[in-house]
């Protein structure tokens, strides 16, 4: 039975969210209700509504009784503490993230270093590349998925050709190589986690931003491409980070003062780390270009004394 257009199976069923929180999806069946990320803290009461409506759609019962993070990025985790309080459900993570979590270390989580909050949550299990999951009454097996992420994994149901692809890979790319930032590897990671994909027979990819698509040979061939021309210069890597970061404060904020802009990114540190590596130039300067290079493309408006968020 499917149950969408996307032709998914009945137990699956995908909560597209905007850019600021990560997709949700939610797999229900009699080994009980799961959930594949959480979104960001600000859409967190959002995020509670969307559960309990497909629970009472699906007629599921009341419960969530498990939540998976493919990797815990702000917006793939930042509602873990709100469905924690709500439901108690069982918690699995990334098995190299477990340290950091137990401590609650946010530089080492990479909050602090984006600037972007998540609210203290626990975790239960941890989840290492090869695991099985039952989830949805479907059989899912995690898998190593860094470059994005250092520690990010995907799903893949092989029975129905399905991949939870978080931000290893969207239609068109996947998400900031943050590893190369900060002068690790992540452009080898990617291709190799690319790579991979092209491994698997997928017939629908299920990505942490953006609707589920098929033809997945031509996805891959986008996202090759793209990092080709991103490993060609990795300043263009740079660019498009500090773009991202930018325009993830509008979609928090909605609104930046003119004046407020410039040491708010300073104040970030992977910012300030990207202007000193790849940049040099003024906080004035980052900022500057930053913000007309969202406007040129429409995703921002500025006025005498603002930056304002657009789409």
């Amino acid at each position: 039975m499917r149950s969408n257009p996307y032709d998914l199976p009945a137990s699956v069923h995908v909560l597209e969210r905007g850019w600021l929180s990560s997709n949700n999806i939610m797999l229900l069946g009699s080994d009980g209700n799961a959930m594949v990320d959480s979104g960001y803290v600000t859409h967190a009461q959002q995020t509670l509504a969307l559960v309990e409506t497909v629970l009472q759609e699906r007629q599921q019962g009341t419960r969530l009784e498990r939540l998976i993070n493919t990797h815990l990025h702000s917006d793939h985790c930042g509602g873990n503490a709100a469905l924690q309080a709500r439901y108690a459900c069982r918690t699995s993570i990334p098995a190299a993230e477990v340290d950091k979590v137990a401590r609650w270390d946010e530089a080492a989580l990479s909050f602090r270093a984006t600037g972007q909050q998540c609210p203290q949550f626990t975790y239960d299990d941890s989840l290492h590349d090869g695991d099985v999951l039952r989830l949805g009454d479907l059989d899912w097996q995690a898998l190593a998925a860094p470059g994005h992420d250092p520690h990010s994994l995907i799903l893949y149901c092989a029975k129905e050709g399905l991949l939870i692809s978080a931000d290893a890979l969207w239609q068109t790319g996947f998400g900031v190589i943050f590893p190369e930032l900060e002068g690790e590897s992540g452009f080898a990671e990617v291709r190799t986690t690319l790579d991979l994909i092209s491994t698997l027979d997928v017939r629908l990819v299920i990505p942490g931003h953006g609707a589920p698509f098929g033809d997945v040979g031509a996805a891959l061939s986008r996202a090759f491409a793209r990092l080709d021309y991103l490993q060609s210069d990795p300043l263009r890597n740079a660019q498009n980070a500090v773009k991202v970061m930018l325009k993830f404060l509008l979609l928090e904020r909605q609104a930046i003062a003119l004046d407020a802009l410039a040491p708010m990114m300073a104040d970030i540190p992977i910012l300030a780390l990207c202007n000193r590596r790849f940049f040099g130039w003024s906080d004035a300067a980052l900022a500057a270009w930053a913000s007309a290079q969202l406007i040129k493309v429409g995703a921002a408006v500025r006025t005498s004394t603002h930056l304002f968020n657009m789409g």
